[in-house]
């Protein structure tokens, strides 16, 4: 049975095969009145330096073969200073084969343990060009893992502006205050409403 809406909110679909990242992505969208659809499939991910060219390729793929759906799709990547922004864009890939413990071992001798979490959101319409967003978050990374919450690198990174704590320790609420996807996805539905605004008016 379709969700039933009230005439302030609507529906986005996002393109995610990732359950943790929906749950974070969807708190935040509906901070904005905007309900989160989750389309369990797996984008179009092309290898590319910029986060943005990766989301916005993997938009217009799905537009083109899903013509019926506007669709949302992000992608996020772990910046190390020190490793010259590696893994970067590379991040899942780099986590499925040496995962955290192997990051921790290139930053053995480290002088710097400065890192950023940044997220690209693009959202695409049938017909139309993509238009992307994006949120950063700058930290360090932690000498070991901490914390059995959120997922990816997130035991392992400090944000800056909180209060020590990994976004491993903290709660999905308390990372989603401080965290890059959320500034990607609150970029994104503050240009979505005002958007929906204008059209309606």
């Amino acid at each position: 049975m379709e969700d039933i809406l009230t005439e302030h909110e609507s529906t986005v679909h996002f393109a995610t095969t990732n359950l943790c990242k929906f749950k974070e992505a969807s708190s935040i969208a509906a901070q904005y009145g905007i309900r989160l659809r989750r389309l369990a499939i797996q984008k179009h991910e092309i290898q590319a330096e910029s986060l943005s060219t990766i989301v916005s390729v993997a938009a217009r793929e799905f537009i083109k073969n899903n013509a019926a759906h506007a669709v949302v799709t992000d992608d996020s990547g772990f910046f190390i200073n020190s490793l010259k922004g590696f893994p970067g864009p590379y991040s899942s890939f780099v986590f499925q084969t040496i995962g955290i413990k192997g990051i921790l071992k290139l930053l053995d001798n480290a002088s710097s343990r400065k890192a950023s979490f940044q997220t690209a959101v693009a959202y695409c319409e049938p017909r139309q060009e993509p238009v992307s967003f994006t949120g950063m978050v700058e930290g360090t990374v932690a000498l070991k893992s901490r914390g059995h919450f959120g997922f990816g690198y997130d035991p392992i990174f400090i944000p800056k502006l909180g209060d020590g704590r990994t976004f491993g320790e903290m709660t999905m609420d308390q990372k989603n205050c401080l965290s890059h996807r959320s500034r990607a996805f609150s970029s994104f539905c503050r240009w979505y409403d005002t958007r929906k605004s204008t059209k309606r008016s």
